[in-house]
């Protein structure tokens, strides 16, 4: 298998214990806040889902464009910036909302916190040589 196969099929059992679960599944990411992202693919249209590591501050729901390190951007985040609407899975809860990027000092600033609310993210903060932006999730009314 590829990385790209094993993160595949690493993401689609997260999702699955993700929703079996109510929002809980266990192992290395046992108690961090997750979350279900669906965006809707740039070039192909195609409904995409992403589990993410989040960032609740200030009733505001944050996620990260970290790609575990790689250099570049991951996908969900090319996706957004095209197609903004997306749907959020949290918990036991679905809710459709509107992705905004966050300003590069915003996101520094909100990138601080949670590798304070998160320390192992310190290490792989060490190792991303871009920045990393904060996108907005906020819920549609």
């Amino acid at each position: 298998m590829t990385e790209i196969q094993d993160l595949n099929e690493w993401d689609r059992q997260i999702i699955e214990k993700f929703r079996a679960n109510g929002g809980n599944v266990g192992g290395q990411l046992a108690g961090a806040p997750l979350l279900l992202l669906t965006t809707t693919g740039a070039k192909s249209g195609q409904q995409r889902i992403s589990p993410l590591v989040y960032l609740s501050q200030g009733g505001r729901i944050y996620v990260f464009a970290g790609n575990r390190g790689a250099p570049t951007n991951p996908g969900w985040y090319h996706n957004l910036v095209v197609h903004p609407d997306v749907t959020v899975e949290l918990g036991t809860e679905t809710f459709e909302a509107r992705a905004i990027v966050v300003d590069s000092a915003e996101a520094d600033r909100l990138g601080s916190i949670q590798v304070q609310k998160i320390p192992a993210l310190a290490e792989l903060q060490a190792k991303i040589t871009r920045k990393v932006p904060a996108v907005l999730l906020e819920r549609k009314k």
